[in-house]
């Protein structure tokens, strides 16, 4: 009986998640879109070679663009291209999302924010959100409901031991 080898992209599987994003923004709404990539970043990707945390999304002639996303090369990449870990890649959505966008970009305030990268039906794709920017002292109240559950997990924790 032979057995299946799992493969990755055929799931809905995280490459990566841009945590640091939920901390920075508020999210207005969330869009999925593709991703233009060269055959040796998406075996980077299979492998788990990527940084999302300083990647943002820019809007430039009506095509959106991914910055700052990082995708480091194997050591086995190919041999007759040169890989560009830091390239801009582009974000495929449909015309009338990114005029949508474009507007709402306009407004003060709201970004275009990278939160994961994922895999779906054998592609990569990259789940983007309309974005407000927190201020300090809503930065504060998160880390004070975060480490006030903590501390309600310990309590109970030692409650039931």
């Amino acid at each position: 009986m032979a057995t299946k080898k799992q493969d990755t992209s055929s799931s809905n599987a995280r490459i990566a998640d841009n945590k640091k994003a939920a901390y920075n923004y508020f999210f207005e709404e969330r869009f999925e879109a593709g991703l233009v990539l060269e055959g040796w970043e998406v075996k980077s990707l299979r492998e788990g070679k990527v940084q999302l945390t300083d990647g943002y999304v820019v809007i430039r002639d009506g095509e959106m663009f991914i910055v700052g996303l990082q995708i480091n090369p194997l050591r086995s990449a190919s041999t007759h291209t040169t890989p560009d870990s830091i390239r801009t890649k582009k974000l495929l959505l449909h015309k009338e999302q990114i005029r949508r966008l474009t507007g709402k970009i306009e407004q003060k305030g709201y970004t275009l924010v990278p939160i994961n990268l994922h895999w779906k039906a054998g592609k990569v794709k990259c789940e983007v959100a309309l974005a407000k920017g927190k201020a300090e002292h809503d930065k504060r109240d998160v880390i004070k409901d975060r480490e006030g559950k903590r501390e309600v997990e310990r309590a109970m924790k030692s409650r039931t031991r």
